[in-house]
């Protein structure tokens, strides 16, 4: 069980993780503005104009949603990855519980999603969508989100010290899963027959659910809800047992 201590140093790694992110950089935090900015752009150019595609309402906010929600789950996911071989130093010379290094890596990018949100959701009001009530959805949605990321990281950080090309493989995963999201293209657009993989899918669901609150002004359906809960908890149960029956020997790697 985590104690004060141990919840101080949760919050210090997640700081740290976030300032040494932007150390360098001249334009700072800005960038967790500029990059969902520009793909947002490219993506409606290509798409709006090249491929045509006029059946989806607002379009630019369909898109910039889905790049948002994918985009934190593709760079937290890879944080999470390679956190415990960047603290190694700290690992080795402190007897704190190893899962705090993953899921701190984790949190430390909610900073730069809490940015990404905030301007999301004036995007919604100047899109002349206004504020909703269903806004409130949104902490539990990006909540589950978080949970299944913590899970999933606490597998692929533990096999990342052992294996160091971990860390690639989850890159190329994320190519792949970029294109399993329904970010540019409406899941009406998806076979009867692969939907409920969809469903199944935590980051999928996370854009559909939020798409429904920021576009559709509803809640997202309890189906939809009900299998990215389990989905979401099951990975971070998965990922506890498993990250405990690996880091016995993390030491000797590290």
């Amino acid at each position: 069980m985590w104690n004060g201590d141990h919840r101080f140093l949760l919050r210090k790694l997640i700081l740290k993780d976030f300032k040494i992110r932007y150390r360098s950089m001249s334009l700072g935090a800005f960038w967790s503005l500029l990059n969902p900015l520009v793909m947002v752009g490219v993506y409606t150019f290509v798409f709006a104009k090249i491929f045509k595609v006029t059946s989806i309402p607002h379009f630019p906010l369909y898109i910039m949603s889905g790049v948002i929600t994918f985009n934190f789950f593709a760079i937290a996911w890879v944080t999470g990855t390679t956190s415990l071989v960047d603290n190694a130093v700290l690992i080795k010379r402190l007897p704190i519980p190893r899962e705090i290094v993953p899921i701190a890596s984790v949190f430390s990018n909610c900073i730069h999603l809490g940015i990404q949100i905030a301007f999301l959701l004036l995007f919604v009001v100047f899109s002349g969508l206004g504020v909703s009530v269903y806004w409130l959805w949104l902490p539990l949605i990006l909540g589950i989100e978080i949970v299944f990321i913590c899970g999933i990281s606490l597998i692929t950080s533990g096999l990342n010290v052992y294996v160091r090309d971990t860390r690639y493989i989850v890159e190329s995963l994320n190519l792949v899963a970029f294109w399993c999201v329904p970010i540019m293209y409406a899941i009406t657009f998806v076979p009867v027959e692969y939907r409920a993989l969809y469903d199944c899918n935590p980051v999928a669901a996370a854009v559909m659910a939020m798409r429904s609150v920021l576009i559709d002004h509803q809640a997202p359906s309890p189906d939809l809800l009900s299998k990215f809960v389990l989905v979401s908890f099951g990975t971070l149960l998965i990922g506890l047992i498993t990250f405990r029956q690996m880091r016995s020997r993390f030491y000797d790697y590290l």
